[in-house]
């Protein structure tokens, strides 16, 4: 659950109206990853989320407009936090190694924000039963994962690491399938996965299936 707002009114005091802006929302933030994890996007509900992070039942409603608002910022918070963790692995890397450090970054994520990643699946697996913005905002987000995947392959064969027999465009979707299947498959059942023996494999059959023929 999230943690209730500081008692130390001299220190809250000290701060600015954009820090306790951005204070409560992460607050609302966590809760509203605590009460998804918990019993779903459906059954979650604004005045619930602003009151579990500890604030008056009117202040989520505010702050976001709507539950749909709020979930639109979930979102884009956690897609700011991916991007920032996956761009420390990928840095300058091309071909197989950009490849093996996203799995990496996966991995690790998985390990690091379990909680986070939990109620993020859920809810875009719940707005596939519906047109909504989040739904077309997923959508978008596919696009560019395998334009990523796309691009890390061509500069591998364009460099001779990867068999030019390879199709980037095919292998892009083949990875993308693994990545999201993969995370389906820990929503499901997370104790039966041994993560770094499953990463391990896959990093050594990406190698063998990509590597230029000598």
């Amino acid at each position: 659950m999230a943690g209730k707002p500081a008692s130390n009114q001299k220190g809250s005091a000290r701060m600015t109206q954009a820090e306790r802006t951005a204070l409560s929302d992460q607050r609302m933030f966590e809760a509203a990853i605590s009460l998804i994890n918990e019993r779903g996007t459906q059954k979650t509900t604004l005045k619930e989320i602003g009151e579990t992070a500890g604030y008056s039942r009117g202040l989520a409603n505010y702050r976001f407009g709507s539950k749909d608002g709020l979930m639109l910022e979930l979102f884009a918070h956690f897609d700011a936090r991916w991007k920032k963790h996956l761009g420390s692995y990928i840095e300058d890397k091309t071909g197989i190694a950009a490849v093996l450090a996203a799995a990496d970054a996966l991995r690790d994520f998985l390990k690091l924000e379990p909680e986070y990643m939990h109620a993020m699946y859920l809810l875009w697996y719940e707005s596939l039963a519906h047109e909504s913005e989040i739904r077309n905002k997923l959508a978008d987000h596919h696009k560019v994962y395998r334009k990523d995947a796309t691009q890390w392959i061509r500069e591998g064969i364009a460099s001779g690491e990867i068999n030019s027999a390879t199709n980037a465009e095919q292998f892009a979707v083949q990875y993308c399938a693994f990545i999201f299947g993969l995370v389906y498959q820990w929503l499901v059942c997370a104790e039966d996965l041994d993560l770094d023996k499953l990463f391990d494999d896959y990093e050594d059959n990406i190698r063998n299936l990509l590597s230029a023929k000598e």
